[in-house]
């Protein structure tokens, strides 16, 4: 449906994007692949969406999916570039078969590309050109074992560049937890526990617009902890606050923050403060 040649190997292909045509005709505006993807577009036309605001990136960027993610075309996108494709079986036999699920990237939703400055860019297409000369090559019994030290060093380099992302785009990602603060607190003061329980990673990075992979990287990257860990710091702040200013049962106050049982309320803050909520109470009166 591409107008591709066949693979040079059939569980591994290195896709020249320019040699991609789209019948508009025929082909879905949505699709699941069974391939791990790995992209790169050298120029993407129309704008970008990083939480709340847009930027545009001319210079283009990589992008990550996993089997059986849902993909879509859009009408208005020309790029040339790469892309990896990656069966399963390929590497299922291979440490990156289970190491290959910790790159949290490929959770990353399209918008949160990774954009590369120069050098990166070098870089990266010194690797896709390694990969498409052991693909021209002849296949023998090394042939795996080059190509999956090929992906392995392109994952690698892909986590450092999305680091140095978080970290350049510091201004960027500060907004970002300025609205996750407001809107965790907003979730928090008006007693939306009490009708829709403890709030979770799905719902807060549903409120800016992110994927939850990609907003726990963030905060790591900014403060230390994941999206779980900085729901649980909030929740005992609040359960601090209450237990200091009103007479509410250690149960009514685990209801009101969104705990189903009381008893787990109370596990989590003794976890975090070495007090139980009563033991707080008492050495804060």
């Amino acid at each position: 449906m591409l107008g591709l040649p066949k693979p040079l190997h059939p569980l591994v292909s290195l896709v020249d994007n320019a040699t991609i045509v789209i019948d508009a005709d025929r082909f879905p505006t949505s699709f699941l692949l069974n391939f791990y993807k790995i992209s790169y577009k050298k120029s993407m036309h129309g704008r970008i969406k990083y939480g709340q605001n847009y930027y545009d990136f001319d210079e283009g960027g990589m992008g990550f999916t996993s089997p059986n993610q849902l993909l879509s075309t859009t009408d208005d996108t020309e790029y040339s570039g790469h892309t990896l494709l990656i069966h399963p079986d390929f590497i299922r036999n291979y440490p990156l078969g289970k190491t290959i699920k910790n790159y949290g990237f490929f959770s990353y939703d399209t918008n949160e590309a990774l954009h590369l400055s120069d050098k990166e860019k070098s870089i990266i297409f010194g690797i896709f050109r390694n990969m498409e000369e052991e693909l021209q090559s002849t296949i023998d019994e090394y042939s795996q074992d080059v190509i999956i030290t090929q992906i392995e060093l392109l994952l690698n380099y892909s986590n450092r560049f999305y680091k140095r992302q978080f970290i350049t785009r510091k201004a960027v990602n500060h907004d970002l937890l300025a609205t996750l603060e407001n809107t965790l607190n907003n979730y928090l003061n008006h007693k939306t526990t009490l009708l829709n329980g403890l709030p979770t990673v799905q719902y807060l990075a549903g409120q800016l617009h992110v994927s939850p992979r990609y907003l726990s990287d963030m905060l790591r990257s900014l403060i230390g902890l994941n999206a779980q860990q900085y729901i649980h710091q909030q929740l005992i702040e609040k359960a601090k606050e209450i237990l200091s200013t009103s007479n509410l049962s250690v149960a009514e106050v685990a209801y009101q923050l969104g705990f189903e049982h009381p008893q787990s309320f109370n596990k989590l803050f003794k976890r975090k403060t070495n007090l139980s909520p009563l033991e707080f109470r008492q050495s804060f009166n």
